[in-house]
């Protein structure tokens, strides 16, 4: 398997590919920005970009979905609960960044529990909200793609609209902390960290914060 991250754009959102070394099929998971650069990557990797998954709405995290978009033909996946910010400025937060970013409905929406195949690399989705109400979390292999709601000693926001604090916490000792402890975690922003680190040392998770 290919799995490789890099952030992009002026908030260092995180971008993933995902790829089957023997079909050479691919997913990019949040093109936040930075268009050109995914696309010369997955060039480079001789990949075919079949799916653009999205962890949830917001601006950063679908900047450069269109360009990516066009440029593979690849089907856009998000959580239903998350459809309406591709199409709404104001909801994906580009209003008021004065970008008015107005995309196309998804090709696929999602719920808990689907999957999603890459080649023969199946990606399985965990409903995670809190940071936003379609907010998921990707299982790939031993690693998880957690999007805005858990970061290396961190937890996603809970003001923007539809955020909600405590649902988010919920999401992840309910959801995300049962996970073996060597269990990868590939956040939206930042570094990544194992599930047992954050379980033990992220202060919104244990108690200390």
């Amino acid at each position: 398997m290919i799995f490789e991250g890099f952030s992009v754009g002026p908030m260092d959102s995180n971008c993933y590919i995902i790829g089957c070394r023997e079909t050479l099929r691919a997913a990019v998971v949040d093109p936040g920005a930075e268009g050109a650069r995914i696309l010369k990557r997955l060039e480079s990797l001789n990949l075919d970009c079949k799916y653009i998954i999205l962890t949830h709405g917001h601006v950063d995290h679908i900047g450069a979905l269109q360009q990516v978009q066009e440029a593979t033909g690849a089907q856009v996946l998000i959580h239903s609960a998350d459809a309406a910010m591709l199409t709404n400025p104001s909801r994906n937060l580009s209003a008021f960044m004065g970008a008015n970013i107005k995309l196309k409905e998804a090709d696929r929406l999602l719920k808990d529990g689907d999957t999603c195949d890459v080649g023969k690399i199946q990606i399985k989705i965990i409903h995670t909200p809190g940071h936003t109400p379609g907010g998921i979390t990707l299982v790939v292999g031993d690693n998880l793609i957690t999007g805005d709601t858990l970061f290396a000693g961190s937890v996603g926001r809970s003001d923007f609209p539809g955020g909600d604090h405590g649902q988010l916490i919920a999401s992840i000792k309910d959801k995300l902390l049962i996970f073996p402890e060597k269990t990868g975690v590939y956040p939206g922003h930042g570094p990544s960290s194992t599930i047992g680190e954050e379980a033990k040392h992220n202060p919104f998770l244990n108690g200390t914060w």
